[in-house]
């Protein structure tokens, strides 16, 4: 048996799936195992070869059986998996700047990897899991998490650029002054640039603009005294559940990434938007509403494109690793590296 893994490397964790030549997923839920990240490549490194040694186990497969590795991380990186020489997120330790994610795990596992970005690859497994092989649709995807991540799937393939940087839709500017409920905010963004689209729509933004903004109109609210972080942790939860602020600061996100998908609609006129990340892995009525509130975020549409449908992004806690290893499997394709699988 041939396969072909996924690999997707987080601050925290590593999460794990492996595919066939018949694009059968041989684990279907969550595989995780500790990442180790901020101890710095060497051990981190040597994580993910013992995870990928568990998961291959939990599949009734060999690690013999893998021919090509799929790895997805956080950026910075060039197409390439070389680190931005300011390291990149979620990876502190100093060693990681400049570090060559690629070569790096092909070293430590004595096999060829992919390299994708951790929101290019979820963008890859929506679009697939949406179209399969077809290369005649587009498709964005926007990763609403701790960041913002996404990507642009072109004729089946995710639009890297020149330097490893295409699909960065968190630091796309959005007209952002048109939305009422943010009268006298400047979002600004961990990058440094104001306005874009992950200083409005992200576990960070809320912490940092959206939440402090928002309490002082809420007096009295549950949220307020907390520490910071810890509240915005608990927006979600609380969004979900019907609090009114909560649902406020998540109207807000919908509405910015409604006009983030009006730019991207300009842009490639789409056949479709996908939606993922933590904010959604909610209930499917929570997710009805959120996608209300982006169509009621997008300015007026050219009538032919106003049915560009909105998905959201499926088996979203598995998605990265999904999209590393159709990466992978293309790869291995291509190399011949399947025949007879």
């Amino acid at each position: 048996m041939k396969l072909v893994a996924g690999v997707d490397l987080g601050g925290t964790a590593v999460n794990y799936t492996l595919l066939t030549g018949a694009e059968k997923f041989l684990i279907e839920g969550l595989f995780e195992h500790p990442a180790r990240s901020k101890e710095g490549p060497a051990v981190c490194m040597k994580q993910i070869a013992d995870g990928l040694e568990l998961a291959v186990a939990r599949a009734g497969a060999n690690l013999d059986d893998i021919v090509v590795v799929g790895l997805d991380t956080p950026g910075p990186a060039s197409a390439q998996g070389v680190l931005s020489l300011r390291g990149a997120t979620n990876f502190a330790h100093a060693e990681w700047a400049g570090f060559d994610m690629k070569s790096g795990l092909s070293g430590r596992l004595g096999k060829p990897v992919t390299y994708l970005n951790d929101g290019n690859a979820a963008a890859l497994w929506g679009h697939f899991n949406l179209f399969g092989t077809r290369t005649d649709v587009v498709s964005v995807s926007a990763i609403v998490g701790t960041g913002l991540g996404g990507g642009v799937i072109v004729k089946g393939t995710d639009i890297k650029g020149r330097s490893g940087f295409g699909g960065e839709l968190g630091h796309v500017l959005i007209p952002y002054r048109g939305l009422a409920a943010l009268d006298g905010v400047t979002p600004r963004c961990n990058c440094g640039r104001t306005g874009d689209l992950e200083a409005l729509c992200s576990l960070t933004a809320i912490t940092n603009t959206l939440l402090p903004h928002m309490l002082p109109k809420y007096p009295g609210h549950e949220l307020a005294g907390m520490d910071i972080g810890a509240a915005a942790k608990r927006v979600r939860g609380m969004a979900e559940a019907g609090d009114a602020m909560c649902r406020e600061i998540f109207q807000v996100q919908a509405h910015a990434l409604g006009l983030f998908f009006d730019i991207m609609i300009n842009t490639f006129d789409p056949d479709a938007l996908i939606v993922g990340g933590g904010a959604i892995e909610t209930g499917p009525e929570f997710q009805t509403w959120f996608v209300e509130e982006i169509r009621r975020g997008m300015p007026d549409q050219r009538e032919e494109q106003a049915g560009i449908p909105i998905h959201i992004m499926p088996h979203g806690d598995t998605a990265g690793a999904r999209g590393a290893a159709i990466e992978a499997l293309r790869h291995a394709r291509t190399a011949g590296l399947m025949a007879g699988a």
